[in-house]
């Protein structure tokens, strides 16, 4: 049974909810932000390699990327290897969108954490940063105790749906 009932994912999509509606203000959608966080971490894709990675059809990337190259958000330039081709990079703009982002967390996470003393909140904190902390490690371990975890229920026959 899962005693956190899922609550740290359904805090987060809450702040996502409010990032969104923030980046509309921007003319920014989700699918959008997606392509820029890409491309801000991966400088000089291009756009069949953003397809790959984000699992889009090639038509759809297109499109995307000449909008947000129209928003100011994404700059082409040629790419030296094959001229052919054109590599996608983040422009000062959509660098501003990542502290736009992390503001809005943070304003949001700030505002949650009013509800608690200030011995709950240093008690929270703590135990959160050691979740985190636990989640890193396994993830960059390629998950090996949590796949165990979840080839034995399946096995077993008692794997829960989400």
């Amino acid at each position: 049974m899962d005693m956190t009932k899922r609550q740290i994912t359904k805090i987060a999509r809450e702040a996502n909810k409010l990032v969104i509606r923030t980046m509309k203000e921007d003319g920014i959608g989700s699918g959008e932000m997606d392509l820029i966080h890409l491309v801000r971490h991966n400088p000089g894709l291009s756009q069949k390699e953003i397809s790959v990675q984000l699992n889009m059809d090639k038509g759809a990337v297109a499109r995307r990327t000449a909008s947000l190259e129209q928003k100011g958000y994404l700059t082409r330039r040629e790419n030296p290897a094959d001229g052919r081709s054109q590599l996608l990079y983040a422009t000062e703009k959509a660098e501003t969108l990542k502290t736009s982002k992390a503001a809005v967390e943070t304003v949001f996470y700030a505002w949650l954490l009013e509800g608690l003393d200030p011995a709950e909140q240093a008690s929270f904190t703590a135990a959160l940063n050691k979740l985190y902390l636990r989640s890193k490690l396994e993830s960059r371990s390629g998950f090996p105790h949590v796949t165990e975890l979840l080839d034995g229920k399946e096995e077993g026959g008692t794997h829960e749906q989400a």
